[in-house]
Parts: structure tokens; sequence; C-alpha cells
């Protein structure tokens, strides 16, 4: 290829100003290229000098798509250069390029499987229409110098063509591209049936053009003398076209008696449109034998999608089977435009969601120089599409987060998920996905599903399987529940009838029976007053029992006028005993709250404890907790896993927490062998939340720091 030629010959169809851009982005290109080469040895700008000429040729797109396909390929082995060029070029030529490098990182495992969600994958990062014109013009050069590649890479790129690219060129009526896409699949993938087909079409062409001329002829007089205008589009089906009919009817070439069709498309008013399509029906069926059997009525009954026209077939005075299409004009446009359009009543499935993409594409294709189709609008489609590290291709509502994400690999690793990695760094299970993102789900053996996960996941599956999980945690608390309280009453020889459990569950403030057995099974009510209430039921003390029992938050909250329970002095207030839980260890600073216990008084939580979900649901044993406005506790204890990169890194780590005024209490180290790096576990004193805080902060600036974490 004389690519210096191809350029000049493309920068003739534009002005001037638009012209030294192209030579530009080329010349560029060129220099970025220079040294890599195609399989078959020849410089491989050749490669998107060819998309350039189809872009400009055969596609008809503006200047700015054509400079679009020079620095799309030159930024894919220059990762800073579009970055470098910002100034130099129009902002929506740069987001062009940025769209197109995101679809050729697609490299779909199996795309005959998922090829729906690549589809949408592709149509997710064309929200420009003209993306995606000119990366199926990209997938035309490649698939018409396919034979250059080696046969592996060559019969991967021909299966993503068919299942890709032909389904979305069908779609977007883009129909010159998608018949020779078809053809040179069909080439390569059955290169003796193509070869059969393609000999056959030749031999007979020269016998196809005198049977138009021959069928029209005694109809132009007919048509004339009725006053019927109309207009006349002869087609040869394709290659690709025979070959399937021939194998979806077990046929012969022969046989196949579209291989030829003629349609007349008629100029006539909208109230006479059905009258004079029949009209022309009446005069080719005058002239030539129809083959009733294959009227297709779609003018009386137009199909679910709008579509509207009279087909049949006839044979002519040699006995040749001719496919003969009628229609007016408006009903041609709605099948090739409109909401009838050719791609929707060919077969294809229509892709929920992304018409109004579509309608954009075909709208550019009809009107390249408008200046409307500049305003970009955000795609009809809303999904996110997400890659495993594998690179399987996962699809989800906008707004998932990775433990939506996780629930979708399977629901076991959604219920064990604590957060997750995207493109290396570290995320929590409530962060949100954007296209694109790789994500790799983190688990954990003693993870279990909380009641707040509800409050932030989006997908079905999700919400179900949590929902589901907590269903069966608290129906298992119910059953050891009730298998408590029925040894117990057996062992205390006391009889547990259903009058003294509505007693009970009166007594702990719960609405139902089962509530009581889950709060008993979950050990949060002390067996020695239920054995007592049983004991002097039916006294009129019991009675009385009944009637004044006091929920256990309000046996345990704080005396006089103060709602709040007042903590962070070295006192206990009002008698009341309190500790600070281990399970999350609160700092003075943290948002707390109380939970009453059976046996240790009221236990401090953060409210961002592990546990706090669970255990906020019991309204009635929760605790309003705020710190001293002056605490006389010198510190707190808390702790932290540091996981590093390198061993010799800990030392680090006494020297930022020294610095902070805070100490180590104790400290474990240990080797990671499987992932090659170091967990540090380090248990601190500290003054307050904020200095913990800094801490944090200090040790995630370090190089070798790959997590920091608050336990």
């Amino acid at each position: 290829m004389n690519c210096e030629k191809v350029i000049n010959d493309i920068c003739s169809r534009y002005d001037s100003a638009a012209a030294e851009m192209i030579r530009r982005a080329f010349a560029l290109a060129s220099e970025s290229l220079k040294e890599l080469k195609r399989s078959n040895g020849v410089p491989f700008i050749e490669h998107p000098v060819g998309v350039a000429q189809i872009v400009c040729d055969e596609v008809g797109l503006m200047a700015d798509s054509v400079v679009a396909v020079f620095l799309h390929e030159a930024s894919r082995v220059n990762d800073s250069l579009l970055d470098s060029v910002k100034k130099e070029y129009p902002s929506e030529i740069v987001s062009i390029a940025v769209a197109l490098n995101k679809i050729s990182t697609i490299k779909p495992k199996d795309t005959n499987l998922e090829a729906d969600r690549y589809r949408r994958l592709i149509a997710s990062y064309s929200k420009d229409p003209r993306v995606f014109l000119i990366k199926l013009a990209d997938r035309l050069e490649l698939m018409r110098n396919l034979g250059a590649l080696p046969k592996s890479d060559a019969m991967r790129k021909n299966m993503e063509t068919m299942f890709l690219y032909i389904p979305l060129a069908h779609q977007t009526g883009v129909y010159n591209i998608k018949a020779e896409l078809e053809n040179l699949w069909l080439k390569y993938s059955h290169p003796e049936q193509y070869r059969e087909i393609t000999n056959q079409l030749t031999a007979t062409e020269k016998d196809r053009e005198a049977l138009v001329t021959e069928f029209v002829n005694p109809l132009k007089d007919k048509l004339t003398r009725e006053g019927i205008k109309y207009t006349l589009k002869a087609r040869t089906k394709s290659a690709y076209s025979i070959w399937r009919k021939m194998l979806t009817q077990d046929i012969p070439f022969s046989e196949v008696y579209d291989v030829f069709a003629i349609r007349f498309i008629i100029d006539a008013p909208l109230e006479k449109e059905k009258d004079v399509c029949w009209q022309v029906y009446s005069l080719v069926t005058e002239e030539y034998e129809p083959d009733t059997s294959r009227l297709r009525d779609w003018l009386t009954v137009p199909k679910p999608n709008g579509y509207q026209s009279l087909h049949t077939t006839v044979k002519d005075k040699k006995g040749k089977y001719i496919e003969v299409q009628i229609r007016t004009e408006r009903m041609d446009y709605e099948a090739e435009m409109g909401l009838a359009a050719h791609w929707s009543y060919k077969g294809v499935k229509r892709e929920e969601g992304m018409n109004n993409w579509l309608a954009r594409v075909r709208n550019l294709m009809e009107n390249p120089q408008e200046s409307a189709y500049r305003q970009v609008e955000e795609s009809g489609n809303h999904d996110v599409f997400v890659f495993t590290p594998n690179g399987d291709l996962r699809q989800l509502r906008e707004g998932a987060s990775v433990l939506d994400f996780a629930f979708d690999i399977h629901t076991n690793v959604g219920l064990k998920c604590t957060g997750g990695k995207i493109g290396g760094k570290m995320v929590s299970i409530k962060e949100k996905l954007k296209t694109g993102d790789v994500v790799e789900i983190l688990t954990g053996k003693n993870q279990k599903p909380s009641a707040d996960w509800l409050d932030f996941v989006v997908t079905g599956k999700a919400r179900t399987k949590i929902k589901q999980k907590l269903n069966e945690a608290q129906n298992k608390l119910t059953k050891d529940g009730k298998d408590i309280l029925d040894r117990k009453s057996k062992s205390w020889k006391l009889p547990l009838t259903d009058e003294i459990l509505s007693a009970l569950t009166r007594k702990y403030k719960f609405k139902i029976t089962s509530d009581f057995y889950a709060a008993v099974g979950a050990e949060q009510i002390d067996l020695a007053d239920v054995k007592a209430f049983i004991e002097k039921f039916g006294s009129e003390e019991a009675a009385e029992a009944a009637k004044e029992a006091v929920p256990v938050a309000q046996q345990a909250a704080p005396a006089g006028n103060s709602e709040y329970l007042v903590i962070g002095s070295n006192e206990r207030l009002r008698g009341l005993d309190y500790k600070m839980a281990k399970c999350c260890n609160p700092v003075y600073g943290d948002e707390v709250f109380g939970f009453v216990t059976i046996n240790d008084g009221i236990k401090i939580h953060r409210m961002s404890c592990p546990n706090a979900a669970r255990l906020l649901t019991y309204e009635h044993r929760v605790v309003k907790v705020r710190w001293r406005e002056a605490v006389s506790t010198s510190s707190f204890q808390t702790k932290l896993k540091v996981v590093l990169d390198d061993e010799t890194a800990a030392n680090e780590l006494f020297t930022i927490v020294s610095g902070f005024g805070a100490s180590v209490r104790a400290y474990t180290l240990n080797a990671r062998a499987a992932k090659g790096d170091f967990e540090v576990l380090l248990t601190l004193f500290v003054k307050n939340s904020s200095s913990l805080d800094k801490i944090i902060a200090a040790i995630k600036k370090m190089k070798e720091a790959k997590q920091v974490t608050r336990l």
C-alpha cells in the first residue's frame, strides 16, 4: 500500500484545515508505529491508513473521525500520548480515541456464550456513535487482511466478528459492511462452501442481468398506463445469506429461489398505500405465475415491529423463480430507518437499552455533516461491565458494588466477601463499580452477612441471597432457643405451656414467640430469670410481674433526666458498669453506642463495628452513649492490621506510632507465603480517634504498605 497516496486522496475530500489536521495525526502515528510490523511483515501503519480510508470512503464520516483513527493507534503503544496532544486536537476527537482504546482492550474468552454482554460493553464504550462506526471500519480492514494473521489469531478474530461485530452492524443498518463481514467470515470459516457459492454467482451473473431486463420490460408499460410511480431496486443475495439458506433448508444452490430479488418502491399517498401495492401485485401476477404458498401479506397485518410489505415469489416465462417485494416509500423508510428497521425484522435480537444509541448511529449515517451529532448524549444503556482477573465479563446494574459483583460470581463468594481489589487497589465491599473495572474479590472464612448489606446492594440476586441467609441465621437462633428452653424446662421439672410462653414473650417485650426464642438462642436472656418467672407463674405475683415487665434496656439505662450514658471517665456512673467491646476497640472520639449484655453490663461498640448492624436490631437493649467533654483516661486500646511488601519496613511502623504520641502494646509479624507479603498486627494505646486517623494516614503513605485496616 502506498500510504502517502492514500492519505493525499483522503485529504482531498476535506477542506484545507481538516486536511492539515489529518496529515499531522498521520505523521504522529507513523512515528509511533514505525518499529511495528503486521504478521505478514508489512509496516503496521498500513492498518490505520486502511481503516481511515474505509471511514472516509465507505462509512462517510468527517475528518475528525479520520484523525481519531490515527490518534487511537498511536496511543496504543504510547499511553501518555493522548495527554500530550490534548491542546493540539479538539477534545471530542481525543474522547473518541480514548473510547476506541477501551474497546481494543476487550479480549472475549468465549464470544459465543457471552456475545450479548460483549456487544453491550462495546455499546457502553460508544456513547459517541462515531466510536462504533470507526471500530466497525477497523474490524473490516482486519478481516480483509485476516489471511496474514497466524492461524490461531485468525480463528479468534473471525469468531469475534461473527458474534460481536456482524450483529451490531446489522442493528445499526450498516448493511454494506455487514454483508462483507459475513462473506469474509464464511470465506475463512468454510472456505470450500464459500468458493462454491461465489463461483456459482460469478457463473450466473450475466444470466441475472438479462433476467432483470426481461422481467421488468413487460411491466413498464402496464405500470405507466396505470399512472404508478415507482423505483426499482434489484439485488443479489450475499454468499453468506445463500449459504445460510442452503444450510437451514438443506437444499442445493439451484433451489435457492431468492438468490435474486426485485423490490418495487411505490410513490403513493398514505390513504392509498395498500390499494396501490395490491394493484402492483396484480400487475406482476398477471404477467408471471405466482407461488401462492410464498405470499407474505404484511400490509393487512403488519409485523409486531411495524414492518409492512408484500412479499411473493413468481416464475417467469423460462421457469426461473424470482422474489418480489412491494412496498411504498414510507414503508421502505420505516423498514430501513424507522421503528421497524431492517435490523429488527430480519431476526436479530433487539438489544434492550440500546435503541437510543442505535438511533443516533443511524441518524449519523444519514446526516454525517450535521453538527447535532456532536452533542453526545448519554447512552440509553446504563449497565456496568466489569471483568474478573481471569478476563470473564460480568454485566451488572448501574450502581452495583463490589458485593453485588461477588454474589454475581457465586452465592458463597458473596456471603464470605470481605472486600475487593480494583486494578490492584484495596476497596471495601461498598465500592461502586465502573465499566471496565477488573475486580478481584477477597473473602474471609469467618465473614457473615449483616442487615446493613441490604442498604447498598442493588442487584436482585444479592438482595435475595442476603435475606435468605439472614433468615436462616434467625431461624437457627429460634430453633436453638427453643431447644435450650425445652431442655431446661425438663431439667427444672417445670411446665412450659403456650400460656407461659406468651407471658414470657410479653415480659421481654417481643411481638412474637419466635423472637423470644431467638433471643434465648443468642444468649441475650438470663435463663435464671426465666426459671424464676415460670416458678411463680399462675400466682398473683406472676400476673403482676408480666404486667409490670420492663424492657432489658430500661433495666440498665441511666437514671435521672439524661437520655445518654456519658463515658470516658474512670468512674462508673450511677452504679452502671460498662466496658469497651473487644470486637471493635472504641477510642475517644469514635461514634459509639451501648449494648446491654446479660452478664457483663453495658458494652460500648463503635458504630462501624462489624457486629453493629446485628446488635442495633435489638432496639430495647441499645443505650445512647456520648463521650465526656474532658476525658480523664489517658489512652485507649485499639488494633491495626498492616500488610507490607517488605519485612524490613516493619520497623518504620514503631517510628510512626511514637511520632503521634501513641505506644505499641503488642506486635506480631507473619509471612504470607501464598501472597508474597507480610501481615503485621499492632495493639496500640492512643489518645483519641483523631490521633489514630493520623497514624493510619501516615502508614498508608509508606510505599511498602499494601493495606491498613483498623480491627
